[in-house]
């Protein structure tokens, strides 16, 4: 019985965590449906976007990023060797020292608005009024950053202790609170778009309150304490600099492509932001899932020195990613233009924007399978406790990127931007794997040949079908929301069926997707 718990649990972890997380990512989806009915793509957009990129780049890097893998590979440790005592003292010393650094952080966010804007965003400065409106709106987003790190915080300690489900519904809370501004609290202000931004500053309350009496259950509520000098704060604070570079050099990457999108065309922030949403779609749904689920085991494993289950982990969750990863890329390529259609093209939205964030997404595409790796490549350093070869690698990547966009933003615009991301990720996604490889860390499992052959065939068998039920832009265009919905469910409905057929064709069955440890 221990054995099948073993070799099904990451899994029916990970489709937990996936669930909740595409639940959250569907109404994400419908948010930015509705972001883009009421405001389209024109200024007050962009401005929005900067205020709410902000905060929300800095959210990735506590929530998805460097905190959380710093956080919980210490936490597994004193769970696996400490008293629950220590364990608590943990925590609360953590929330102290946590709480007080993204207070002061924040405080002097809100103060400075207006400047943080012009740092992000310089662009704006030949157009005061967009400058103006971004710094207000960033007053009124800013905090989200210090209530959605605590929440990130909670995150880390309900995943170490298996409960994977609550951190995964939390984000839906976000998408609930932004659309709720948009549509009921627009009329309220004399600047509509101020309501998407009291809906992220009330979201950060509504998804911290949630989180903390599920907490409380395990007797791990937080009191925040200070302690200056404490052993395992001190530990997590130390992996925290380097995790920043070495887990979150996409999200700086995309922070760096909207500076710079900051000085083209009106709109193009707006472009890029809503093919990044798509793009992101199976990064947030499976990537970062399988990222967090194997965290925890990784550190466990290298806890209780079994290289040859570390290894085994790292090869299924590598499985994993590219059976999703790879049908995903395709398809956010080949569909760009019908899905930026069917999802945005209403209201204020112009068929101008559509044509832009398509060719974005078709930029993007590329290296949505890097973005994926890269979640799942990081913890195997990081779980181990290795910090110089991911800040080796990320500043390598953080270098060719800035090289990519100078070179690319020129002739391609913001597309250029987005190509330069998605190179410099795949760059960064090679590297992790050639270095836990080169270290013996990871070596491939048998069976990849036939797993290669199978996924081939399947995606071959997705892209055509797709291909066959696609039909021109210029009808999308002409058609309504009812038939562009329809025509968009038959295209993913009709790809993933075919895509899961033939893997079943293939011979691929359920039982060659369970986690078996070494």
């Amino acid at each position: 019985m221990a054995e099948k718990s073993a070799k099904g649990g990451l899994l029916r972890s990970s489709a937990v965590v996936s669930v909740m997380t595409l639940l959250s990512r569907v109404l994400g989806m419908i948010r930015d449906m509705v972001v883009a009915n009421y405001f389209g793509s024109g200024a007050a957009a962009d401005a929005f976007f900067i205020a709410f990129k902000i905060p929300n780049f800095l959210r990735r890097l506590f929530a998805e990023g460097a905190f959380a893998q710093a956080f919980v590979p210490v936490l597994s440790e004193y769970r696996t060797k400490r008293s629950q005592a220590e364990v608590k003292l943990l925590v609360d010393r953590t929330a102290g020292a946590l709480g007080l650094v993204l207070a002061a952080i924040t405080l002097v966010g809100v103060l400075g608005a207006p400047y943080v804007v012009m740092l992000f965003a310089p662009g704006f400065h030949d157009e005061p009024q967009k400058m103006a409106l971004a710094g207000e709106l960033l007053r009124i987003t800013f905090p989200y950053l210090l209530l959605i790190s605590l929440t990130a915080f909670t995150s880390g300690v309900l995943n170490t202790y298996g409960r994977f489900a609550v951190p995964g519904f939390t984000p839906v809370l976000l998408n609930v609170c932004m659309i709720a501004s948009a549509v009921f609290m627009t009329p309220f202000f004399d600047e509509p778009i101020m309501a998407l931004a009291w809906g992220v500053f009330i979201a950060g309350f509504a998804q911290l309150g949630f989180q903390l009496p599920y907490v409380a259950r395990l007797g791990l509520l937080p009191r925040p304490r200070i302690k200056r000098g404490d052993e395992g704060v001190r530990r997590i604070m130390l992996l925290m600099v380097p995790a920043l570079f070495g887990v979150s050099v996409s999200q700086i990457n995309l922070l760096l492509d909207t500076v710079l999108a900051s000085f083209l065309q009106t709109g193009s922030v707006s472009w890029l932001y809503y093919a990044d949403r798509l793009s992101e779609l199976p990064l947030g749904a499976f990537g970062i899932a399988i990222g967090t689920v194997i965290l925890p085991s990784l550190s466990r494993q290298h806890a209780g020195e079994d290289p040859k289950a570390f290894s085994g982990t790292l090869d299924w969750a590598l499985r994993m990613v590219l059976l999703v990863g790879i049908p995903a890329a395709l398809a956010l390529g080949v569909l760009a233009e019908p899905l930026i259609a069917g999802l945005f093209y209403y209201g204020a939205m112009s068929e101008e924007a559509v044509v832009q964030s398509a060719n974005a997404l078709e930029a993007y595409s590329l290296g949505v399978l890097a973005f994926m790796l890269i979640k799942v490549l990081a913890p195997g350093f990081f779980a181990r406790q290795d910090l110089k070869t991911p800040v080796r690698i990320a500043i390598t990547c953080m270098v060719a990127n800035m090289v990519f966009n100078l070179i690319l933003i020129w002739p391609l615009q913001h597309v250029g931007l987005a190509l330069a991301t998605s190179l410099s990720s795949m760059l960064n996604a090679f590297l992790l794997f050639w270095g836990l490889y080169r270290a013996g860390v990871y070596r491939p499992a048998p069976g990849w040949g036939l797993f290669a052959l199978r996924l081939a065939g399947a995606c071959a068998a997705m892209v055509a079908v797709v291909w066959w039920l696609n039909v021109p832009s210029v009808e999308w265009f002409a058609w309504g929301w009812e038939r562009r919905a329809l025509q968009l469910a038959l295209l993913v409905g009709g790809g993933m069926l075919a895509f899961a057929a033939a893997l079943l064709a293939l011979g691929l069955r359920p039982r060659h997707l369970r986690h078996r440890v070494a």
